[in-house]
């Protein structure tokens, strides 16, 4: 691959199978059509394990290429061992009804803890904050803040403040809303039912209201039928008219992983790839990493740029994880979000 391919990133974001890269992958990490990585368990096994593997990621092209991760915290928390653990968001969802101002403070403390240890490691962007309603949904649940647009508006505001002030850009999913249709994506195709009036004056609200402190928004892999026939990730009514131009949403905007169950009845990964971009998607997921192999395999190198897009994405660690512990204050936020953690465990909840 020439000099100016490698200055350039495409739009894939894409899995990679271990701890370590394969010979193979990082020949994949050249392609034209890659922009970064998505990490899941698999690749982690510790900190310095975590900190060689982005190193050896970012040594394969010229280009800076995005890392990203789900570091929510609850049951979707990748980093563990040797990292905070972080509750899920409903239990600082539940503390608003009696006390809005530890509400706040709790999801500003979520968002800075989870932004620091995560930038400290030299990943970029954690996928995060959950912005859909805990309206019914299996795969929501718990993730959400809320079933209250309100609530979940206010305390993600703080929460976004908190992934600033570590120096992370915020991503809001999974638009226009997953929280109110009970199966689960990843392994159904999921469609809601409900009146374009309903969807849109209740859901869709988080994302309108935050859309300008979202650097970035992760689209659900969910069909609305009173809106579009097709899933909101392969559809230019959600992407271009609504969120483009009547929300006048200006950030980047992601497809949810192109593996899903929910994503592959358009047809094979070529044609889910270029329907999602063709349909208003910037950068799209294929997060298993035989998939996305077997996808780089098939296409050619001749893929636009997606470089700027990319770098308004990038994290910029504002104190290092070690520095942070140093700071009493910092050390009581990560006692006091360990124990709701504790308790929501020993509740059966986490």
């Amino acid at each position: 691959m020439n000099k100016a391919k490698q200055m350039s990133l495409g739009p894939v974001l894409i899995g990679v199978a271990s701890t370590h890269l394969s010979q193979a992958e990082k020949a994949l990490l050249g392609h034209s059509a890659v922009g970064g990585v998505v990490l899941f368990s698999r690749n982690i096994e510790n900190a310095m394990q975590v900190s060689a593997l982005c190193t050896d990621i970012r040594a394969q092209r010229e280009a800076r290429l995005l890392i990203t991760i789900d570091q929510e915290g609850g049951r979707v928390q990748r980093l563990r061992e040797g990292f905070s653990r972080l509750p899920a968001l409903r239990s600082i969802g539940k503390m608003y009804t009696n006390d809005p101002d530890q509400a706040r403070d709790y999801a500003y403390r979520h968002g800075r803890v989870m932004a620091t240890e995560v930038l400290d490691l030299g990943i970029d962007l954690s996928f995060a904050p959950v912005v859909d309603l805990d309206c019914g949904s299996c795969v929501i649940a718990d993730r959400s803040l809320g079933n209250n647009a309100e609530q979940v508006i206010e305390l993600s505001r703080a929460y976004i403040a908190g992934m600033a002030d570590a120096g992370m850009r915020a991503c809001g999913k999974h638009y226009p809303g997953h929280g109110s249709v009970e199966l689960d994506s990843h392994l159904d195709d999921v469609i809601d039912r409900r009146s374009a009036e309903e969807i849109l004056s209740t859901d869709l609200k988080p994302f309108a209201a935050l859309s300008p402190q979202l650097a970035s928004i992760m689209v659900a892999h969910v069909t609305y039928p009173a809106v579009d026939k097709q899933p909101a990730g392969y559809s230019s009514r959600w992407l271009k008219q609504i969120l483009r131009e009547e929300i006048a949403y200006s950030g980047v905007i992601i497809s949810d992983d192109l593996d899903m169950f929910a994503a592959c009845n358009v047809g094979d990964m070529p044609v889910r790839v270029e329907l999602a971009l063709a349909s208003g998607c910037d950068l799209v997921l294929i997060c298993k990493a035989e998939s996305a192999e077997e996808y780089l395999q098939q296409v050619d190198n001749n893929f636009a740029d997606a470089s700027i897009l990319i770098q308004q994405l990038y994290g910029r660690s504002l104190v290092s994880r070690k520095d942070a512990q140093k700071v009493s204050e910092y050390r009581q936020w990560v006692a006091t979000l360990e124990m709701l953690q504790a308790a929501d465990a020993n509740a059966g909840n986490d």
